[in-house]
């Protein structure tokens, strides 16, 4: 009872009141009790016995949480666009595995906006303006978006030489786009599109656009490679997209983020940075 007491800064008498009030609560005795000695009953063994084993767990759970949030390792759920995640992301996954070989990834490929909250997602990768929300956005790199077009097409269409001229072009879009944003000489600016062909899938549109059947407004990650060996031309290369149309890494709270999370957002900033290496060789910033 004294050694008891000093541990928890309490005196004997208050340590043996604590005793006999969890005696009366269990409605059991846990002590034998004579005027030299005080020793455990056999019920006080067995209930001694289970809360320890119960310690011994909370402990162990803490430090199971401790340790995952801490060390990178674990089952990490991820949702991101695509095209993307195609090019940009599964390339480079041998190298993020071998500086963190204890993360399992589950990718799950959709270019809708998806609820990661709802869904059980870690980490969303998003392009786009982002509005305001509940969830922490990490800028991953910019989006720079270009107007292109087949050489093939030029030749047989003529090439805009301003924006009334799309007018008459066949304009190509993704999704339920009705119009481009776009950023010019004279500020942000839009053209209503006119085209033959809509499609909910970005690789569709963009195979349509270096087929010859179209201008579109395309990412510089997803044409560059055309863009630098002329499969596909910049147009109006005065308007570009909209430049708040960003590369983010969503994520629910930054508060206690598991080390795991934190490892996959700063492998994608490193990898792509303020000036990605799609971009290289092309002059669009």
């Amino acid at each position: 009872m004294s050694a008891a007491g000093r541990e928890m800064k309490l005196s004997p008498a208050v340590v043996s009141k604590r005793i006999s009030l969890l005696e009366d609560r269990l409605g059991a005795r846990l002590f034998q009790r004579t005027t030299r000695q005080l020793t455990l009953t056999e019920t006080g063994e067995g209930f001694y016995k289970r809360v320890v084993d119960i310690l011994n767990l909370v402990e162990e759970a803490e430090d199971f949480v401790s340790r995952r949030n801490t060390s990178p390792k674990g089952l990490l759920k991820v949702t991101a666009p695509t095209t993307f995640s195609r090019q940009h992301i599964a390339p480079y996954l041998p190298k993020f595995f071998e500086s963190y070989p204890e993360i399992e990834l589950d990718f799950h490929l959709d270019d809708n906006f998806v609820d990661i909250i709802r869904d059980g997602y870690d980490i969303a990768i998003r392009i786009g303006e982002l509005k305001d929300s509940t969830m922490v956005a990490k800028k991953l790199a910019p989006d720079h978006r270009v107007i292109c077009a087949a050489p093939s097409y030029l030749e047989r269409h003529g090439e805009p030489k301003t924006l009334r001229d799309l007018d008459h072009h066949n304009c190509l879009s993704a999704g339920a786009q009705e119009s481009w944003r776009l950023d010019g000489p004279d500020g942000p600016c839009s053209v209503k599109l006119r085209g033959s062909v809509r499609s909910n899938s970005n690789e569709f549109v963009r195979e349509l656009i270096l087929s010859g059947h179209g201008i579109g407004l395309r990412s510089t990650w997803d044409v560059s490679g055309e863009l630098q060996s002329g499969k596909l031309k910049v147009v109006l290369p005065k308007y570009t997209g909209n430049p708040k149309v960003l590369l983010y890494a969503v994520y629910p709270c930054r508060d206690f983020m598991p080390a795991k999370v934190n490892s996959f957002i700063d492998f994608l900033a490193d990898l792509y940075g303020n000036e990605p290496y799609w971009d290289e060789g092309l002059n669009v910033a």
